[in-house]
């Protein structure tokens, strides 16, 4: 048993009928690989019941107190059944990336259920008609609640239900798994009891060690000289979002965007990605007429677990606040100042301390949590707060060697991540053997041209590598020089 810290129970108190906030995961499949060539349901389910073992996500289920008088636990299912959440569907004609895009964007959208452990996961065959996928590569559409894993532990749960090689051991466990008996009414409100004493004065010390600049230093990580009011512009994105999810990405190769951060001193290939973004919103909201004059402002996640947290479930992050400069044309010059933004936001969180930010979540009591998040969600204060940014963006990195699922090999895979009232457009970038794919997740009221969206962000690629690319010297002109050309 385990219970739920402050930060992942937010991720279901914030929930509400247009924001479902889980993580989906898209990954692509050549069955070629695997035995016999071919991949069966059955063969998935006995593969990942030979997996189960590797997280305790996959067997536990939440259990809630009345009036959310403690945070909720994470206790094993004794009912769990394997077939509810591995299902097969077959991807409707064409069979083309903007079927799977669409199929995606629906399962997406629709809520987990939360009285099982909080994820799904979809055999989905026929890709036949997808550019640079083989014909009869199949997909896994899986979904994990967010009060159960993050980025970070997300893809944890990826390595182990991969292997680095075609070959794989899909025999049982050695050790039959023996579900816990669930806990008493009577435990659990004994737990609350001490818990609603011990927390408030853990909050108190909390607070007077982390209190002193944090306001001021979230104020420098957005924007360094302007007032508060004018940091985050309002955009189409920062309105409340409805529960029609689009989705639709773009793959980029690695070697390309590590040859693009070289053209600045210092640059990552984050900040190649953040250029990126900030080009393609540039494009698609100047096309619509509602360019800002001052920069959209990016929350991105950033992990902030210690060496002794490596495997831990859950969520353990903070944000940090970046301008994309979508005010800048020139995309060179974009690169320059989003490499100047990241590195001042960096420095601006570790030295109020990140990490204790994280901490001061943990000692909220669950009641004011859940009353927060219901007013939040109930009320609609979501879009009408202060905006703390237009949206967000986060960089998963992942393997960068060839993974097996049932020995098939992993060709692709990216995903789509929650968005919530106010802050309506997530882009996720997932890089995977050698490429990254920048998806983007948004609603269809706020977004309903998500293809339009993924063209920008192509043009704004090819704009930045043009503008990074080394121009040739010019030789000199000389007579010896000329005739060895001609004669060449």
């Amino acid at each position: 048993m385990r219970q739920l810290s402050a930060q992942d129970a937010a991720f279901l108190y914030l929930e509400s009928q247009g924001a479902h906030l889980h993580l989906t995961a898209l990954y692509i499949y050549d069955q070629a690989s695997a035995p016999g060539g071919i991949v069966r349901h059955t063969d998935v389910l006995k593969y990942v019941e030979s997996r189960l073992h590797t997280s305790p996500v996959f067997r536990q289920k939440l259990v809630s107190l009345p009036l959310s008088v403690d945070y909720p636990y994470w206790v094993d299912d004794e009912q769990f059944d394997l077939e509810f959440h591995v299902r097969h569907i077959a991807l409707p004609e064409p069979r083309d990336w903007r079927q799977l895009c669409i199929l995606v964007a629906r399962i997406h959208s629709r809520r987990l259920d939360l009285s099982r452990p909080p994820w799904e996961m979809y055999l989905v065959e026929g890709l036949d008609n997808i550019k640079g996928i083989p014909k009869g590569a199949y997909a896994i559409i899986a979904k994990y609640h967010h009060a159960a894993v993050d980025g970070v532990s997300g893809t944890e749960i990826v390595s182990g239900l991969h292997s680095t090689t075609p070959e794989f051991d899909a025999s049982p466990e050695l050790e039959q798994w023996e579900p816990e008996p669930e806990p008493s009414w009577l435990s659990l409100m004994a737990r609350a009891a001490v818990n609603n004493i011990r927390q408030p004065l853990q909050l108190a010390k909390a607070v007077s060690s982390t209190l002193p600049g944090i306001s001021e230093s979230m104020l420098k990580s957005v924007a360094p000289d302007v007032e508060v009011k004018d940091a985050v512009p309002v955009t189409r994105f920062n309105r409340r979002v409805s529960p029609h999810r689009v989705f639709d990405g773009v793959t980029f190769k690695l070697k390309q965007l590590s040859g693009i951060r070289k053209a600045v001193p210092g640059a990552t290939v984050n900040d190649v990605v953040l250029a990126i973004c900030g080009g393609a919103l540039r494009e698609y909201l100047a096309s619509k007429d509602e360019l800002p004059e001052e920069s959209l402002i990016a929350m991105a996640p950033v992990n902030t677990r210690t060496v002794d947290e490596t495997n831990v479930a859950g969520n353990v992050l903070a944000m940090m606040f970046v301008p994309i400069h979508t005010d800048v044309e020139d995309p060179l010059a974009r690169l320059r100042v989003v490499r100047e933004a990241t590195a001042g936001s960096k420095a601006t969180e570790d030295a109020i301390g990140a990490r204790q930010m994280t901490d001061l979540t943990r000692h909220i009591p669950s009641a004011t949590t859940a009353l927060a998040g219901r007013l939040v969600t109930s009320l609609g204060l979501g879009h009408r707060a202060i905006r703390l940014a237009n949206c967000t963006i986060t960089n998963v990195p992942g393997p960068q060697q060839p993974m097996y699922f049932n020995g098939a090999k992993l060709l692709k895979t990216t995903g789509c991540a929650p968005i919530i009232d106010g802050m309506g457009l997530i882009i996720t970038a997932i890089s995977y053997n050698g490429e990254l794919v920048l998806s983007f997740t948004s609603c269809r009221e706020i977004t309903p041209d998500p293809e339009f969206l993924v063209a920008c962000a192509k043009r704004s690629f090819q704009e930045l590598k043009k503008a990074a690319a080394p121009q040739e010297k010019s030789k000199p002109k000389t007579a010896a020089g000329a005739a060895r050309r001609k004669t060449g």
